[in-house]
């Protein structure tokens, strides 16, 4: 099964330093699944959270199926992450302890045709840093316009 669904949060490498990643299942309903295998979800505004020992993805939004009939799902909900239970254990200490955040970055379908989620713990970047970081870019692509000149 040959599937290029690749979706990623590209604003959230700006906004966020990424410290660890971390590959998550996700449980989704059958009329979820088809519409992601469409290509039909966004997780730019999304983040995960933690209630009763479980992780849930918040704000990731799929579309809702077109050929499906009113047993369709809710496009907002939220939708339980499944990991290892020590993984869980570990990244809810670090989120309690040290105020980080755990973003997605990615939503995938692996070559077994199931949708997984790749999350990351991460810290938030400050202005000054967002700043840098637009400077580096710059930085580089004018590099590379000298060095495409200069061959």
């Amino acid at each position: 099964m040959k599937n290029t669904i690749n979706i990623k949060n590209r604003k959230a490498k700006f906004e966020y330093e990424f410290l660890e990643t971390y590959v998550a299942g996700i449980k989704l309903a059958g009329t979820e699944i088809k519409a992601i295998r469409m290509g039909k979800a966004s997780i730019t505004e999304s983040f995960c959270e933690f209630q009763n020992h479980e992780l849930f993805v918040i704000n990731m939004h799929v579309e809702e199926y077109s050929h499906a009939t009113h047993f369709n799902h809710n496009p907002k909900s939220e939708r339980k992450l499944l990991m290892q239970k020590r993984e869980l254990k570990k990244l809810e200490k670090e989120v309690k302890n040290t105020g980080l955040t755990i973003i997605p970055t990615n939503l995938f379908i692996n070559d077994r045709g199931i949708a997984k989620l790749k999350i990351a713990l991460a810290k938030g970047k400050k202005l000054y840093d967002k700043r840098e970081t637009m400077k580096d870019r710059d930085n580089k692509r004018n590099l590379d316009r000298i060095k495409k000149d200069f061959n």
